[in-house]
């Protein structure tokens, strides 16, 4: 007969059969092994010796001769040694904070207990945090440090492993003095140096008990306890801490009782140094130094790294002045909405980025940077490259005559027109590049072929699409668009003889122990072109300031290449809205590219194509502010007018002479009166196109 067992019998020879015990016993140990070594190993590759030299130092940045630009930091203040600090302070601290500071190795194994009991607590409440813990002053040095706010266990455990290591490396004095001056006192004010001048007036090193006892009281809730905002909470936290100073043996009672009676006097000696001096400019260097470095920003901004940059200051200041003079810009929307804007320099020999701004208005911390990070469509300015640069590689020259004619192609009958509307039949090349026709540049891009023009651009490293291989790429239409940063990146190849570089802030990072960290200084650039081409580009160039679109904007007395654009704004009622405007021009030295618009463009917020200012006088001014700080700007190349009528000597007599005059003067003209309206515009390209009729008999 089978002998019967109770569910309570079976439950225990299953248990000893498996021998669960066990296998609990081992899944603990390992988990704790597993923790254990994860922990080391996030403690030992912990830089920690560095610890003290990066609390001692702010991260500098410096420009491209070596000269201190300024320094971003966050929980930095002055940084002052033991000595120089009331020997009433930490005694202060350590009988508020940690009593047993000399006596534990950087953690509390009563409080790491109390820690757990929380965690234990709290998951069983379903809340992802510890509610208490008791953190020792060396893991609260360590969390400020090191790691997040947030309190977790895995945080709790990387926070003690650390503080071991950092009980290893430095002495219980190196300790609480680093402690001291990278604590948070309230009202932006770190250490106990900028704190003792922000609250007292004095240095640290000269505080009196009382005062001392105030700073200490803060570290537990600096904005609740400081004496500024809750005076009476302030004096309550102060006499509490001078009793417990009184308990732990740092001071006698009946001292401790006049002190209570002493009011607290504030007295604000505290000026605040702003080291971020050009903020787009750093922003997009602690941008680089993330996302291509891998660094984080509190690393950047905590660790005293010097960051060795392109950044040319003198044209950083200027370009800066120039967006806070809102005489440089057409005027704001009737709601008040700025029209906003964005610059950038590069040199094209490197690739080094000498000067941005990304924006007009307030200044965001590491906010919204136009320079570097709109998507809009660049129109004409994409002539260059998707049209020009591979119909001079596919056998045309500067000179090829161009059918300037209003056509249609394909099923969809696109129809490119020329702004007013004239047509002259045919067109050199150089001219119609320099007066930026629509009809030829659409014409020549059917006749080498849409994926040449596609391929040409994504050679030159802008964001084309497949949806971008049509006839509209000629004139900038692209699915995704590109930034200022990205169009002067691929203007660099036109500067630099057919090789493009690519723009970039940082050379070399050196962390607080001198080591080098990133180094940059290699110079790589692609070939995009040959320098013949490259050459013929800038010939025809050159015209557009010289007397095609971008007149208004040429630099007084300097000579300059490159290209304007615009485009339409749909959907606003308004046959002359415009969204975007755009000029990039350049020398041998350096490439500016300069956009202006509206954030969101509609029917209130767009750009008049022919009334108010435009975007080329700020280009113009910026030029003339940054030339005179590269040096030789000399082209070694003519302007294509120029060098049309020395290969055609024998049409270069006195009467050509005086038609081209007569065309330049009305170019000229035409120029000018865009500021005038639609109708002058029209007018003076007829009369111009009329002068050429009567001079050729036709």
């Amino acid at each position: 007969m089978k002998e019967k067992y109770t569910t309570k019998q079976k439950f225990k020879i299953i248990w000893q059969k498996y021998q669960i015990t066990r296998l609990i016993i081992v899944c603990i140990l390992s988990l704790i092994f597993v923790v254990s070594a994860y922990c080391t190993y996030i403690a030992k590759t912990t830089n920690v010796r560095d610890l003290q030299s990066s609390l001692e130092q702010s991260t500098i940045i410096y420009d491209a001769s070596n000269d201190k630009a300024g320094n971003i930091y966050s929980q930095k203040g002055t940084y002052v040694g033991y000595k120089n600090i009331s020997a009433s302070l930490p005694k202060a601290i350590l009988s508020t904070e940690d009593h047993n500071f000399y006596h534990e190795y950087g953690f509390s194994a009563k409080g790491f207990a109390r820690a757990m009991l929380s965690v234990a607590k709290n998951k069983l409440m379903h809340l992802n945090y510890i509610s208490g813990g008791g953190s020792t002053l060396t893991q609260q040095l360590v969390k400020n440090a090191y790691l997040t706010q947030q309190q977790t266990f895995s945080r709790k455990l990387k926070e003690l492993f650390l503080s071991i290591q950092v009980e290893n490396i430095y002495s219980k004095k190196d300790i609480i003095t680093m402690y001291m001056n990278n604590a948070y006192f309230g009202n932006g004010v770190y250490g106990v140096q900028d704190a003792s001048k922000r609250y007292f007036g004095m240095n640290a090193k000269d505080l009196p008990i009382q005062d001392a006892a105030v700073l200490a009281g803060m570290l537990t809730n600096p904005s609740e306890y400081n004496p500024v905002d809750h005076p009476n909470w302030a004096l309550q936290r102060r006499n509490t801490v001078l009793q417990l100073m009184v308990e732990n043996g740092n001071l006698n009672q009946s001292t401790a009782n006049n002190l209570k009676k002493t009011p607290i006097r504030v007295v604000n000696d505290y000026q605040y140094k702003n080291g971020y001096k050009y903020p787009y400019y750093f922003d997009s260097v602690i941008d680089e130094a993330i996302n291509k470095y891998g660094l984080s920003e509190s690393d950047i901004m905590n660790r005293g790294y010097k960051i060795y940059t392109n950044l040319n200051q003198s044209q950083q200041s200027s370009m800066q002045n120039n967006f806070e003079n809102d005489s440089m810009f057409p005027s704001n929307a009737s709601d008040g909405t700025k029209v906003q804007a964005a610059s950038i320099a590069v040199d094209p020999r490197n690739g080094g980025v000498n000067a941005v701004v990304g924006g007009r208005g307030q200044h965001v911390f590491r906010g919204y940077n136009r320079a570097t990070q709109i998507k809009r469509q660049p129109g004409s300015t994409m002539k260059p490259l998707a049209v020009y640069t591979p119909a001079l590689q596919n056998g045309y020259n500067y000179d090829s005559s161009l059918v300037n004619e209003q056509k249609s192609y394909g099923k969809n009958k696109y129809t490119p027109k020329n702004y007013g509307g004239v047509y002259t039949g045919k067109v050199p090349m150089y001219k119609a590049l320099a007066e930026s026709m629509n009809a030829p540049a659409v014409w020549l891009l059917n006749k080498i072929g849409v994926e040449a023009g596609y391929d040409s651009v994504k050679s030159f490293g802008l964001p084309v699409t497949k949806k971008d291989k049509n006839l509209a790429l000629a004139l900038g239409g692209m699915s995704k668009g590109v930034s200022p940063q990205q169009m002067a990146g691929a203007y660099t190849a036109f500067a630099n003889n057919g090789n493009m570089t690519t723009p970039h802030y940082i050379r070399k990072i050196v962390d607080s122990s001198g080591k080098v960290i990133v180094n940059n200084d290699q110079n790589e650039s692609k070939k995009v072109m040959s320098k013949e081409v490259a050459q013929q580009m800038t010939s025809m160039m050159l015209g557009v300031f010289n007397n095609g679109t971008g007149v208004d904007a040429k630099p007084y007395g300097y000579q300059i290449a490159g290209k304007t654009g615009s485009t339409e704004a749909d959907n606003t009622g308004d046959s002359d809205a415009t969204r975007d405007k755009w000029i990039v021009g350049y020398t041998p030295k350096v490439v500016v590219a300069t956009w202006e618009g509206f954030d969101t463009t509609n029917s209130n917020h767009h750009l008049e194509n022919l009334s108010g200012n435009g975007v080329g006088p700020l280009f113009r001014n910026e030029m003339q502010q940054i030339l005179p700080t590269t040096g030789n700007n000399n082209f070694s190349v003519k302007d294509a007018q120029s060098q049309y009528d020395d290969d055609h000597p024998n049409t270069n007599n006195k009467s050509n002479s005086g038609i081209w005059n007569s065309i330049q003067d009305g170019a000229s003209k035409f120029s000018n009166n865009v500021e005038k309206g639609f109708d002058s515009i029209k007018n003076g390209a007829g009369s111009l196109f009329d002068s050429a009729k009567k001079f050729i008999g036709q």
